[in-house]
């Protein structure tokens, strides 16, 4: 798995095939990496595509995330075609599988993941309030 600084919010993803076999996980690196794309969920799905039968279509997979994915992963997660998507802590400030946004239950894409959100929510959420202390909080998170 990917080990992102001291700096990075901490958050890890993992994408498990059908028969919950672990295919990757990641965790945020974006400024580890110096990449603004290198979210957890990001840097799974890349992983899972590169060991999955269909090249970047992840059928029959799920994406876990200890938080609510933002625009970018969400959107990444439905071009992806992951069947599922389970996250832990809820994000009112850029959520969107259902918090601020639902990009991945809009009627007008042509794939609509199961989401299920609230998994282990305190657990997740105690991470992110660990984080933040004495840490300036961008408008964008993670």
């Amino acid at each position: 798995m990917a080990r992102g600084s001291g700096d990075d919010v901490p958050v890890g993803a993992v994408v498990v095939d059908a028969e919950g076999r672990e295919l990757a996980a990641a965790c945020n690196s974006r400024e580890a990496l110096g990449d603004p794309t290198a979210h957890a969920e990001i840097l799974a799905l890349r992983e899972a595509a590169r060991h999955h039968g269909d090249r970047w279509r992840l059928g029959g997979c799920t994406l876990a995330v200890t938080l609510e994915l933002c625009t970018m992963c969400a959107g990444a997660a439905v071009l992806a075609r992951v069947d599922r998507i389970v996250f832990g802590a809820w994000e009112p400030r850029t959520g969107a599988v259902g918090s601020l946004w639902d990009v991945v239950r809009d009627r007008r894409l042509n794939h609509r993941p199961e989401v299920v959100g609230g998994v282990r929510e305190a657990e997740c959420a105690a991470l992110m309030v660990g984080f933040w202390p004495g840490r300036h909080r961008e408008e964008s998170v993670p």
